[in-house]
């Protein structure tokens, strides 16, 4: 590897071993080095790649982010800085770790550059003094130029300088001085890549068009008005696509034009625009009137099918809403005549409580003068006496049927589950009689020495409780007492069986007479002959035997689902458990069958 050059490195020396605010200052130098003319190309090319690899380059990067108003040389500096910057850069070769070199180095530079543009426009606009004015528009020219001169050596860093806020602040701007310059900038981005348009975000074109066609309808300026009018025809001449965007998105373009800046000393590039965007407008009502009869064909086409499947749905929708129409007329039909009769109920239920009332009157009335002024009292207490005891006739059967139609459910899950309780025990019973008996083991045998124990045991157990000698007369006294007391127990066994007998019956009678009350109808609906049932006791033993007939037959005929707690049961018995959900208890010939 060559040397590198002296000047260069005693350049990288001092800046190395000055103070951070000296370094501006320091590298002004490499422009001396970098505009000497006995360099030749490929010397030049040696410098540039030493200032790179000594880092004086990304030195000049990162003190353009300074504030040069504390650095001597002021902002003059900052500009000169970025031309050095901008010169080191192109032609420059990067033999090693190239990737970080156009990836990394040089958007970081036009960043910078950038922002140290924004800067020099905001003093510049600010300045008072002409001739501080004049010096702030050098510097902002030349930090341009640099910008120029880096991205037409680097043409992929057009579409990085169009995308940077800083590049759309600073074109974003009233001052006409500072405006100009920037679309000469935006111009020679065009000029080195036509197509970076098309390669930039669809908002970031869409805002470099906007200032563009603000600054034409905002200002009167012709030095405004060329540049924008110039860079329009560029962009327009440039794809068709554009200019395709220009007449839909800027509708009022045209008119702006023709009336605004006619005759202001650059009628040629604008007759040319116009040209332009008239003929992208004709070629565009065409397209939009084969757009227009294309939609209206297929619109047509789209009506025509909904209308046929409408047809097609309407006698169906007819039918619905006929029967929609028949039930709504047929729902108030009935609500009416339901308010009719409740109307008429409370009507008459009116007139029968005045009756009543009137009847009560008249019977109060008539006993009064029946009855003797001294026993009025005593008849009211007695007439107040019976209505309190019917009050609480009325309320008692009344709790007493609501009572009884709740436990009417709780006795069916308690006979279900006694059914079911019944038909595990006998399954498991049936099984445990199902198991194989163990096989007999006989006992093990007592040895001779067990044998001579036990019977010492035996032995002095007898010694201690030697057995009561009895004789004849006091044997045939015990044998008297004990067939007395055979003969007691026997005769209330008898009566024991009678009176058990007697409460089964009284039971069984009373089971059959709750089971009857549970079937029975109400009393709005009881007639003479469910009376009967009530009166007679042959009658219910009679019905209750056909009853059990008749379930008889029908357990007989039951699917195979009802019979699944009959399975643990012989086929020719018909289990009582079945009968008595059936029928519950039954009474028949004075037994109760559980």
């Amino acid at each position: 590897m060559a040397a590198a050059d002296p000047r260069v490195l005693a350049v990288a020396a001092r800046v190395a071993e000055s103070r951070e605010r000296d370094v501006p200052v320091l590298l002004l130098a490499l422009k001396e080095i970098l505009n000497n003319p006995s360099l030749g190309r490929k010397e030049s090319e040696k410098v540039k790649q030493d200032i790179y690899y000594y880092d004086l380059a990304q030195y000049c990067v990162l003190v353009l982010r300074q504030d040069f108003s504390r650095v001597r040389g002021g902002w003059a500096t900052a500009a000169q800085l970025a031309e050095i910057l901008s010169h080191c850069c192109v032609g420059l070769e990067v033999k090693e770790d190239p990737e970080e070199f156009y990836t990394k180095f040089l958007p970081s530079a036009i960043d910078n550059l950038l922002l140290l543009g924004r800067r020099l426009q905001a003093r510049f606009i600010r300045a008072v003094k002409d001739e501080e004015n004049q010096d702030f528009l050098r510097c902002f020219r030349t930090v341009t130029d640099a910008i120029c001169w880096l991205f037409g050596g680097h043409i992929q860093l057009t579409k990085h300088v169009l995308q940077n806020d800083h590049f759309l602040q600073l074109l974003v701007t009233d001052d006409v001085e500072t405006a100009v310059i920037m679309m000469s900038v935006l111009h020679s981005i065009l000029g080195v890549n036509s197509s970076v348009l098309l390669q930039v975000e669809e908002e970031t074109l869409h805002s470099v068009l906007d200032e563009l066609v603000y600054k034409l309808s905002s200002t009167t300026n012709p030095v405004i008005g060329n540049a924008a009018t110039k860079l329009l025809l560029l962009i327009a001449k440039f794809c068709k696509q554009l200019l395709n965007l220009l007449t839909t998105r800027y509708k009022g373009l045209k008119v702006l034009l023709s009336k605004q800046w006619t005759g202001k000393g650059f009628d040629r590039d604008l007759s040319q625009l116009l040209d332009l965007l008239y003929l992208e407008q004709s070629s565009g009502k065409k397209e939009m009137q084969r757009l227009h009869q294309a939609a209206c064909i297929i619109q047509a086409a789209w009506r025509g099918f909904q209308t046929r499947k409408r047809l097609k749905k309407l006698p169906q929708a007819v039918t619905i809403l006929q029967r929609s129409f028949r039930a709504k007329r047929e729902q108030e039909r009935q609500h009416l005549e339901k308010q009719k009769e409740d109307e008429a109920l409370k009507l008459q239920m009116q007139l029968q409580r005045q009756r009543a009332m009137r009847l009560f009157h008249e019977r109060q009335l008539a006993l009064l003068e029946i009855i003797h002024a001294s026993q009025v009292n005593k008849h009211l207490q007695e007439t107040e006496v019976k209505s309190a005891l019917t009050i609480q006739r009325f309320w008692r059967g009344y709790k007493a049927r609501r009572s009884f139609h709740q436990q009417r459910q709780f006795l069916k899950e308690y006979k279900a589950a006694v059914i079911i309780q019944r038909a595990a025990c006998k399954f498991l019973e049936k099984q445990r009689s199902k198991r194989p008996l163990s096989p007999w083991k006989d006992p093990k045998g007592l040895t001779d020495e067990q044998r001579l124990a036990l019977q010492q045991k035996v032995d002095d157990y007898i010694k201690l409780h030697p057995a009561s000698q009895m004789s004849e007369e006091m044997s045939k006294e015990l044998h008297m007492q004990a067939q007395e007391k055979l003969a007691q127990f026997m005769l209330r066994s008898k009566l024991d069986q009678r009176a058990a007998q007697r409460r089964e019956t009284l039971l069984a009678q009373v089971n059959t007479d709750v089971e009857l009350l549970m079937n029975a109808p109400r009393l709005a609906e009881t007639t003479e002959k469910d009376l009967a049932v009530f009166m007679s006791r042959s009658i219910p033993v009679a019905t209750k035997a056909k009853q059990s007939h008749n379930a008889m037959l029908k357990h007989a005929r039951w699917p195979w689902w009802k019979k699944l707690g009959d399975e643990f049961v012989e086929d020719d018995v018909i289990p009582d458990d079945a009968l008595n959900a059936e029928l519950g208890s039954l009474f028949i010939g004075g037994r109760k069958s559980y």
